[in-house]
């Protein structure tokens, strides 16, 4: 069984999407009516901008979701996915890839999204950190016992865990896992707290656009990320899509039940291999492909 997967934030990179949109007559087609979605030409930043302008949330969610989703729609027949999964905001990338959201629907939620997102890190200065080399629960036990937010955030692969708070609480929290045994505790140059209870302001205001979305039965099932397992009815997809924004991303146990669930290949849709790494990380044996350019 065939598994494709969708980046999250991070993975953008000037020029991403040139190639589709020259080969491309749909995608052409759709990044024009992205651009007049989003109200401004993300195609001039995605194509010709600097890595300052695609550092920008409002920037950088959109142009990995269209990234990624016209890859895949560009595959055509060929795209045929026994199941799905998305990284964090790559959820979105692959609710559409599936079947479950248009594409308009999707990008609008993903920019709505990104603005939230925005607004929230702007209102409380927060950050996240990545740790390595420590078990997971002694990472939760140790973020439970200080006193200021921090939670973990992403369980990326065994022994890589990154968390997400107050910028006391992770400066407190680093320095405590390092003691405890940590090869590194790193703080990540992001915007804020993302999937942590700072984000509450933006899951509110999601709910809300979410509620009001089209939601349809996807064509297969998709492993979402607050529970890490595989979803078809639409209602629990919207329920578990809200929660998102302020629970952890359960990748580690995503990819573990894909596999469980009779998956021996996972294919990346979108920019860079990150997940291709993670996935081998869970299950060196796994047959890992990534698609980052115009496949035609």
């Amino acid at each position: 069984m065939k598994a494709y997967v969708f980046p999250g934030q991070g993975a953008q990179f000037v020029g991403m999407g040139k190639d589709l949109y020259d080969n491309s007559l749909m995608a052409r087609e759709l990044f024009e009516k992205a651009n007049e979605i989003l109200g401004f030409r993300i195609t001039d930043l995605m194509f010709n901008g600097t890595d300052e302008d695609l550092k920008q949330t409002k920037v950088t969610q959109p142009a990995i979701f269209l990234h990624a989703v016209l890859l895949a729609k560009t595959l055509g027949e060929s795209f045929q996915p026994d199941m799905v999964a998305g990284h964090s905001l790559g959820e979105f990338s692959a609710l559409v890839a599936c079947g479950a959201l248009s594409f308009e629907d999707g990008l609008k939620l993903v920019s709505k999204r990104a603005m939230a997102m925005q607004k929230a890190c702007e209102s409380e200065p927060s950050t996240m950190a990545a740790i390595v080399g420590l078990e997971d629960e002694i990472v939760e036990k140790i973020c439970s016992e200080i006193a200021d937010v921090v939670v973990p955030a992403n369980y990326n692969c065994p022994g890589q865990l990154v968390i997400s708070g107050s910028i006391n609480g992770i400066d407190i929290a680093c320095e405590k896992l390092t003691a405890a045994g940590a090869k590194r505790a790193l703080k990540l140059s992001v915007g804020g707290a993302f999937h942590s209870p700072l984000m509450e302001p933006a899951r509110a205001e999601l709910a809300e656009a979410i509620n009001s979305a089209n939601f349809a039965t996807p064509g297969c099932p998709i492993y979402q990320n607050v529970n890490a397992l595989a979803v078809t009815d639409p209602e629990v997809i919207k329920k578990n899509l809200i929660a998102q924004l302020t629970a952890p991303v359960r990748w580690t146990q995503t990819v573990k039940n894909m596999i469980g669930d009779g998956c021996n290949s996972f294919t990346e849709v979108g920019p860079g291999s990150v997940l291709q790494g993670l996935v081998k990380k869970v299950d060196r044996s796994m047959a890992t492909a990534g698609i980052n350019t115009y496949q035609g």
